[in-house]
C-alpha cells in the first residue's frame, strides 16, 4: 500500500509531521509530494485546478496498488477533492482511504466560507485529525460537515486537545494515528 501525502499551503514535503508519518507507516510506502508552485520556488499556491491536476499526475506516476491519499490543510483538501471526483474525473480506482490532517473547513474567522461541497461524494474510509483549537474549523463544525459524508466513508476523528492548526508537538500522535488507520484499511 502507498500513502501519498501533500503539505499545507505554507510548507513543503519536508514538514516535520509529514516526515514523522513517513517513518511511522513503514513498511508501507510513503510518498511526500510537493505542489508545482513549491517546486518552482514560489510561496503562493496555484488555483485549485492546477493543484488537482498535480495530484492526478502524481497518482498516475505510482503503481496501481492500493492507495491512501492525504495531507495537511490545503494538501488534504485537494486530496479529498480528488477522492470525491470534484475535478470532473472519477476517484482513483485504487483509492482505499483518505487522511485529512487539519482540514481547512473555512478560513479563520470566516465560517460562512465553507469548503465542504464535495464531502458528500467522498466514498472511502476517512480519518480527520485536528486540534481542538483549530481556527480553520472547530470540532463541532467539522463533525457537523463530516456527517454529510456517506456511511461507506467510515469517518473517524482524532481530536488533539488544546492544539491549533499547526498541531505543534503532536507529530508522534499524528503519525501513530495514520499508521493505525492504514492498518485498519488493509484489513
Amino acid at each position: 500500500m502507498t500513502l501519498l501525502l501533500y503539505p499545507g499551503a505554507g510548507t513543503d514535503s519536508s514538514h516535520p509531521s509529514l516526515v514523522a508519518i513517513d517513518h511511522w507507516v513503514a513498511p508501507h510506502r510513503c510518498v511526500r509530494a510537493d505542489f508545482p508552485y513549491r517546486r518552482e520556488g514560489r510561496r503562493a499556491p496555484d488555483r485549485a485546478p492546477k493543484l488537482l491536476a498535480a495530484v492526478r499526475d502524481e497518482i498516475a506516476s505510482l503503481d496501481d496498488g492500493p492507495l491512501v491519499l492525504g495531507g495537511r490543510s490545503m494538501g488534504g483538501r485537494m486530496c479529498s477533492m480528488i477522492a470525491a471526483g470534484a475535478d470532473g474525473q472519477p476517484p482513483p480506482s485504487q483509492l482505499r482511504g483518505l487522511v485529512l490532517i487539519c482540514y481547512p473547513l473555512h478560513p479563520p474567522g470566516k465560517p460562512d466560507r465553507l469548503r465542504v461541497e464535495h464531502l458528500p461524494d467522498v466514498a472511502v474510509p476517512t480519518l480527520f485529525i485536528s486540534g481542538t483549537k483549530d481556527a480553520f474549523g472547530s470540532p463541532g463544525e467539522l463533525t457537523t460537515w463530516s456527517a454529510t459524508m456517506p456511511k461507506k466513508a467510515k469517518v473517524a476523528h482524532l481530536w488533539i486537545e488544546g492544539k491549533g492548526h499547526d498541531l505543534k508537538g503532536a507529530d508522534h500522535t499524528v503519525a501513530g494515528a495514520v499508521r493505525d488507520f492504514m492498518d485498519r484499511v488493509i484489513r
